[in-house]
């Protein structure tokens, strides 16, 4: 272990400290313990969706323990202290990782202590702004594991958010396969030209597809993908609604076309790889799959950390464009 900035040191963290109310507040580290690696935040990203329904309370009471990320403070609904995308700089720790750029599943702070075996090592192909992505990415990556794909496949993903976005892109990259991006927003056509993929409102959508992936986080949104998926196709539900209600169409032609509803979740390794692959082995794949400049796309924009109480809000109760909100922290 190195002694490099290892003593007791000063830190800031984002807290929510009631529903639509954040803050940022003091810490202080103590001296770094054996094991431990010391991390100086770089950026930190924001996951709109669930940190959103974070931020305003709506994480349904029974979803408490499920829903708690790694290194979390506090519970549900306030006061907490959530995130899990951080890309820093180890200060101490181990000589093989101290100057390393680490990404952790760690909420929004300047400067935090973790086991060693809490970082990853981002390749030097992945900017810092791109790592940040890597909790979205490793998300849609065990998605398309739970979806299977084939090659030839005509598969739509709803919803052009951050998580729809990646699973679009990496199944357009499937040899053969036609992917449509689906969402209300037009403003997303260029988005998905640059990610490989065809572009459709809920109304113009292709039917009749072997494959459909929501990812809108909507009622609406769910009931055009039902709409769309052919004869025994797949629908594979990534949305997390909350404590919200969501009524699904399984009127109509549901049954007559035999579909399946299935639900996807990063909490598990996908049962198709669940004996050989963990979760870092497969943390390590979306850093890597991240190499790719086209993800550029789904950033949009940086605020300063000292922002992210007025950011946040303004991103639960009206996001736009947004995408990936990028936090700085210098």
């Amino acid at each position: 272990m190195t002694e490099v900035n290892s003593g007791a040191a000063p830190a800031r963290a984002f807290w929510v400290t009631a529903p639509g109310r954040g803050e940022i507040r003091p810490a202080t580290l103590p001296p770094l313990a054996a094991g431990m690696v010391r991390v100086a935040a770089i950026v930190s990203g924001i996951s709109r969706g669930t940190e959103s329904l974070v931020f305003l309370g709506k994480v349904p009471d029974s979803q408490y323990q499920v829903m708690r990320c790694p290194f979390q403070d506090g519970d549900f609904p306030a006061p907490v202290k959530y995130g899990y995308a951080s890309v820093g700089r180890v200060e101490a720790g181990p000589a093989s990782l101290v100057g390393r750029r680490v990404f952790c599943l760690y909420p929004h702070q300047d400067r935090y202590d973790v086991p060693a075996d809490a970082v990853l090592a981002i390749p030097d192909a992945v900017s810092d702004a791109r790592a940040a992505l890597a909790a979205n990415m490793e998300t849609a990556v065990n998605a398309l594991w739970d979806a299977a794909p084939l090659v030839g496949d005509r598969i739509a993903v709803v919803g052009a958010g951050v998580v729809g976005s990646l699973a679009a892109a990496m199944a357009a990259r499937l040899p053969g396969a036609r992917v449509t991006l689906v969402d209300v927003n037009p403003r997303r056509r260029a988005l998905a030209a640059a990610l490989g993929c065809q572009f459709a409102t809920p109304e113009d959508a292709p039917r009749d597809l072997d494959l459909v992936i929501h990812a809108s986080g909507s009622q609406a949104g769910l009931s055009t993908a039902l709409g769309l998926a052919g004869f025994e196709a797949t629908v594979l539900e990534l949305s997390w609604y909350g404590s919200a209600s969501v009524a699904a169409p399984l009127g109509e032609a549901f049954h007559s076309r035999r579909l399946t509803l299935r639900a996807s979740q990063v909490g598990a390794v996908a049962p198709a790889r669940r004996g050989r692959w963990s979760h870092r082995q497969r943390l390590a794949l979306a850093l890597e799959l991240l190499a790719d400049p086209v993800y550029d796309h789904l950033l949009t924009g940086e605020s300063a950390f000292a922002e992210l109480p007025v950011v946040l809000a303004d991103l639960a109760t009206a996001p736009g464009d947004n995408l990936c909100r990028i936090i700085q922290y210098s």
